[in-house]
């Protein structure tokens, strides 16, 4: 070995393995589950990437996802997706399965990633509006639109 890293190839899908044996990956899904079914926004706001997805579309100027879920009636959809197995897609940690092993899949899916070292919450969508190419989760760690949440009051 020369110590020396192979460079990215472009274009190329970053990958992740199975992450249900590690125990940060568990630790932290147990605490975003707890929050969700609380729906504890502030603990919510600590766990998700900074560009975290929640649409698919350019949402209204200052909307959260929590007002999103609030309008949309979410959070029961969102809770019951915690509690679906895990599995590895591309960069993501994803539910449900189905979802890594089809890019058509119809329903709504989540994504946890890994942001410099630490668990993130990074998308939670609905299956893209017909016609839309981008079925698939996204390819990089940004999440769907790259919505970025605002400033949590003080």
């Amino acid at each position: 070995m020369t110590g020396k890293k192979s460079k990215p190839t472009p274009g190329k899908k970053e990958t992740m393995k199975d992450q249900n044996g590690d125990t940060s990956f568990q630790a932290f899904l147990g605490r975003l589950r707890k929050a969700v079914e609380t729906k504890d926004r502030v603990v919510l706001a600590s766990m998700m990437a900074p560009d975290f997805g929640y649409r698919w579309d350019r949402g209204p100027e200052g909307e959260t996802p929590f007002a999103y879920w609030d309008r949309n009636k979410l959070w029961g959809t969102l809770a019951a997706l915690m509690r679906e197995n895990w599995g590895p897609h591309e960069g993501f940690m994803v539910a449900p399965p189905q979802f890594a092993q089809s890019d058509s899949y119809p329903g709504y899916r989540a994504g946890l990633t890994m942001v410099n070292g630490s668990w993130r919450f990074a998308y939670f969508v609905g299956a893209p509006a017909p016609g839309d190419s981008s079925a698939a989760a996204p390819s990089s760690p940004s999440a769907p639109d790259e919505q970025t949440l605002p400033p949590l009051p003080q």
